[in-house]
């Protein structure tokens, strides 16, 4: 009988656990499973909002992929610092990079490094609890701001906005951590500002999502009309765009706000951040389309009253070491998976970040069978004797295993039980990883 192939999977979010379930149920393959954090499930886990309980469940879909023979978790490993995709070539027959796009686009306007503005994938992270968010900041900084902008007119932007205009009440039943609790009930905010260069109908939010901000407790929406009169696309044959278009006009037709407010200004683009050190506001300019259908400058500009400024304009993926990669797009140099002959990639950091979560399933299996198709063809023989263990304990580094990703989540949901909700996440590794060891 042949020998299973041993394969390392780089990045466990649904990338990666997807192409670790088509490896194991073709019963040709053993998959460890390698992540920089001590949990698994990447953006499930740590972009989801917590308040998307359907979605984030999906997790639970995920986990029982731990249950196939042949596939193991090593979390606390981080390729790239703590071993190299050279070293994980040379111990596994074939690598898989699955680890997503972990950073964000800028502006590139004058101001953005100013004290408050902050890119979303860092806010996300803080408020699903990631070990690496910067606590520190978003703890000592969100009681005091008042006036709140997201620059950007997609799903996340949303989720920033939705979360920042939550009730503590209303928050009550997801798995945010205590600290992001107390720091969001404390906050004092009464305006929230979504800005957006284009208009309603070029927008890629989704109806489910936009709606929700229609429904909050204590926080009204009112639309910006300026500049949408004359806005192209209001008439559209794409159904999920025309019923974007039904809440915005839904929302333009009530009157305005007495309290806690939320606003979209749609045709308009951040041009400076001002403040004295930190950010104060956001200076931005109207636009308008041309005759080809290209966004231009009008030269009309206002001010948004902005101390939390969080760019939500898109993700972008990083390079490793050793790894082909293209900067403009942020994914890895890859034909249709391969990256070279042992060497694929799936996922976000192999196609850039797009799609939803199920998107990932299709993308990962078309790069298991390109991975197959090598080793049928003799590219992939079979032939590693592993070893990769070994190598971690020669340098001090403790991975996490199943049984320690599995003793993580039990202490979140017993820790859930006591407040009455499914679980509470864990952030602080320190934490995580004495429970993982205990395991």
């Amino acid at each position: 009988m042949q020998q299973p192939l041993r394969i390392a999977v780089v990045g466990s979010g649904p990338a990666g656990m997807y192409a670790t379930a088509a490896l194991a149920e073709s019963g040709r393959a053993t998959v460890d499973v390698i992540d920089r954090l001590p949990a698994p499930f990447g953006l499930v886990r740590y972009g989801v909002a917590p308040d998307h309980f359907s979605i984030r469940s999906v997790r639970d879909t995920l986990d029982r992929i731990w249950d196939q023979p042949g596939v193991r978790f090593l979390g606390n490993v981080h390729v790239g610092v703590d071993v190299h995709v050279h070293e994980l070539q040379e111990l596994y027959d074939a690598v898989i990079l699955t680890y997503g796009s972990s950073s964000d686009r800028h502006m590139g306007v004058p101001g953005e490094d100013l004290r408050g503005c902050v890119g979303a994938t860092d806010f996300v992270a803080w408020y699903c609890g990631h070990p690496d968010a910067d606590r520190a900041f978003f703890e000592t900084w969100l009681p005091s701001v008042k006036h709140a902008a997201v620059v950007g007119l997609g799903n996340v932007a949303v989720d920033v906005a939705r979360v920042l205009a939550k009730t503590p009440d209303e928050l009550r039943t997801t798995d945010m951590p205590a600290h992001v609790r107390a720091t969001l009930a404390s906050a004092s905010i009464t305006d929230i500002h979504i800005v957006g260069r284009r208009g309603p109908a070029q927008a890629t939010f989704t109806t489910k999502e936009l709606k929700e901000l229609g429904e909050l407790e204590e926080t009204g929406v009112l639309v910006d009309r300026v500049g949408l009169e004359e806005e192209t696309g209001w008439s559209t044959g794409d159904r999920a765009v025309a019923r974007n278009l039904e809440v915005i006009r839904g929302w333009m037709e009530r009157e305005a706000p007495q309290g806690k407010t939320l606003h979209f200004h749609f045709m308009a683009r951040p041009l400076e951040i001002r403040g004295n050190g930190a950010a104060e506001a956001l200076v931005v300019e109207r636009t308008r389309f041309d005759a080809g259908g290209q966004i231009s400058g009008t030269g009309e500009l206002f001010e948004i009253p902005a101390e939390f400024i969080v760019r939500s304009i898109g993700y972008r993926g990083v390079g490793l070491p050793g790894v082909p990669f293209d900067e403009a797009s942020g994914t890895v140099v890859h034909a249709e998976g391969r990256v070279t002959h042992g060497l694929y990639t799936a996922g976000w950091v192999k196609r850039g970040p797009s799609g939803i979560i199920g998107t990932n399933k299709k993308d990962a299996i078309a790069t298991v069978h390109q991975l197959f198709a090598d080793a049928d063809a003799g590219f992939i023989e079979g032939t590693a004797e592993g070893g990769f263990e070994a190598l971690l304990r020669e340098r001090g580094v403790v991975p996490v295993t199943t049984a320690g990703w599995r003793a993580i989540d039990r202490a979140e949901r017993e820790l859930g039980e006591e407040f009455g909700i499914e679980r509470i996440t864990i952030s602080d590794r320190s934490t995580m990883l004495a429970i993982a060891e205990q395991a």
